[in-house]
């Protein structure tokens, strides 16, 4: 959105999508939360409230669903995100975080943590037992691994580094490992798999993907290449396999997840940054320097003062 990738940024553009701190002030008609309340604001801010996506809490597919930043507000306004240092929500697109949940590693949780936790339950890959594939180990991928284990679930960690092994086995509990770019390990490993959740926004082949799926199996999208996918149906159609994709998660099910997480311990694994270090930030997540998020203090209230 920055550097109008996506051909629809407006500027001056001020982003963040993932946001967290205390209510300050509160309308006269606000009746979910109160002064001093610890609360998030995901990716969204508005919706129609009429369609059948919002009538079904699905407001994030709702056709007139308001971005939380970059997008016209109902006023005609433009929506500003998280990189400033007061905002004000309707209380229908504001989550409450539990007291057990440190705010600086649950905030990725907004985006990225309902992003994974929504098609997990959706095409029913959170069934203790099942074997459950995650393509990719960023910011996406070590969540999807936190929370399909917490369900219950087997986790085959899918990479193009083998150096991220140790990473996903040892440290985010992951129960095996496989190197996508080693075709024996694939060879190996075909039809093992219910279900696969694929975080990777880069270009990749699916083919080596769902000749890992069983029968029945399941192949979820998350990520969004520049190009369009290359995709040989035969391999779809021999195994009754399905493809299907996902885009975070409506309110209901973001406070749902949020629930989850604060119940089972789940956080995000992060880097504290001040505001000024935001650029040199960008840079690093260019080359994949980031271990998986970062998140910006803009209060100064996470890191002592230089």
């Amino acid at each position: 959105m920055v550097k109008n990738e996506w051909g629809n940024s407006i500027y001056p553009l001020v982003p963040g999508h993932e946001i967290v701190g205390e209510v300050t002030e509160i309308g006269c008609k606000v009746q979910k939360f109160k002064v001093g309340d610890r609360v998030g604001v995901g990716c969204m801010v508005g919706s129609c409230h009429s369609c059948d996506n919002c009538i079904n809490n699905l407001e994030n597919y709702c056709p007139k669903m308001i971005f939380t930043y970059g997008t016209k507000y109902y006023d005609g306004a433009v929506t500003h995100g998280g990189y400033s240092n007061t905002m004000v929500v309707d209380e229908h697109f504001v989550v409450s975080i539990p007291e057990n949940l440190p705010l600086d590693a649950t905030v990725p949780l907004l985006c990225a943590g309902i992003t994974v936790y929504s098609p997990l339950r959706f095409y029913g890959l959170n069934k203790p037992g099942l074997r459950v594939g995650v393509v990719g180990l960023g910011g996406l991928g070590h969540l999807a691994v936190k929370f399909a284990k917490a369900m219950g679930t087997n986790v085959t960690v899918i990479s193009t580094s083998p150096s991220k092994q140790k990473e996903a086995l040892e440290n985010l509990g992951a129960d095996s490992f496989l190197v996508s770019r080693d075709q024996d390990q694939l060879q190996a490993a075909i039809g093992t798999l219910d279900g696969i959740i694929d975080t990777v926004s880069a270009q990749h082949p699916l083919l080596p993907l769902l000749g890992l799926l069983k029968s029945h199996g399941k192949l979820v999208i998350l990520g969004i290449p520049g190009k369009p996918f290359e995709l040989q149906v035969f391999r779809l159609i021999q195994g009754r396999k399905l493809i299907g994709g996902s885009m975070i998660g409506g309110m209901k099910e973001t406070q749902e997840m949020i629930n989850f997480a604060a119940e089972h311990n789940i956080k995000t694994d992060i880097e504290v940054i001040a505001m000024d270090y935001v650029n040199t930030a960008m840079d690093r997540l260019l080359k994949g320097d980031v271990k998986y998020r970062f998140v910006i203090d803009i209060g100064n209230t996470l890191m002592p003062s230089s």
